[in-house]
């Protein structure tokens, strides 16, 4: 499948989930992560906050912004930076997407330690297929950026293979739940 073809298909599938299935997975997903002697070691951490057809991460965003710095992210034009995540100050932002409201405080990208990035497909190695605007691949390749690199999906969206170019930026590790 070419990347449309892919990115149309585990659109279906990630809708085809119940809202049970949707939060078993986000957990086990977010459980994994947090197990983690990176995610203990990491002051600073890089989320976002879910489409409808994304790992939820309602439940880890309240319960890891009492324990870190959670930082998430707004589209401003092509580009895209973090913020502090203050949930209050939450509004509808680029293609629906919740974000920082005007006058967040914007994080530096080498503040962030740990970033959890979502796709719409990886393989096991961390190649990643994302929405096709190129958001993430533009910000992690910033001077400054340091922060490993943590893809999350639902297990059908680990795929054998991705069609990948240049441009794309590998996740140092990816979770999917399982």
């Amino acid at each position: 499948m070419n990347k449309k073809e892919l990115r149309a298909e585990m659109k279906r599938l990630n809708r085809a989930l119940t809202g049970e299935e949707r939060r078993v997975a986000s957990e086990r997903i977010f459980a994994g992560i947090a197990a983690l002697p990176e995610f203990a070691a990491a002051r600073c951490v890089g989320l976002f906050c879910a489409l409808g057809d994304e790992p939820d991460t309602s439940a880890v965003l309240a319960a890891w912004c009492r324990q870190k710095r959670i930082v998430v992210p707004r589209v401003e034009g092509e580009t895209m930076q973090f913020y502090d995540y203050v949930p209050e100050s939450l509004c509808c932002g680029a293609f629906g997407i919740a974000e920082p409201g005007p006058g967040a405080s914007v994080c530096p990208p080498g503040d962030i330690d740990l970033i959890v990035v979502p796709g719409v497909a990886f393989t096991p190695s961390g190649v990643r297929l994302g929405r096709g605007k190129g958001f993430y691949d533009r910000y992690l390749t910033q001077p400054g950026v340091r922060a490993l690199r943590f893809g999350v999906c639902y297990p059908h969206q680990l795929v054998g293979e991705l069609p990948a170019e240049p441009h794309d930026v590998a996740m140092d590790r990816v979770f999917c739940g399982e």
